[in-house]
């Protein structure tokens, strides 16, 4: 059970760090166009969709990303909780 509380943590980190970049590369033209652009739209906009519906944009900043993150991140505190039931 410690190795796939172990695995369950290291996806959801690689995939708040795949977010991250994926929101560092809107700072850059065209990065988004490149093929580890679209690779990362692949991944992460599913998730960060929801959010854009639910909150607008503030004037050029996009905080649904940031709200996004905090989400998946206490939802990581939630299944540490979860897991901690099972041991």
């Amino acid at each position: 059970m410690v190795l796939f509380e172990r695995l369950v943590f290291q996806l959801v980190n690689l995939y708040q760090i795949a977010i991250v970049i994926y929101i560092l590369m809107s700072w850059f033209p065209g990065s988004r166009d490149s093929s580890i652009g679209r690779l990362l739209a692949n991944i992460v906009e599913p998730y960060l969709e929801p959010f854009r519906k639910i909150i607008p944009p503030i004037g050029m900043l996009d905080v649904s990303a940031l709200v996004a993150l905090i989400t998946l991140r206490l939802a990581t505190q939630g299944l540490a909780v979860l897991f901690s039931f099972f041991r």
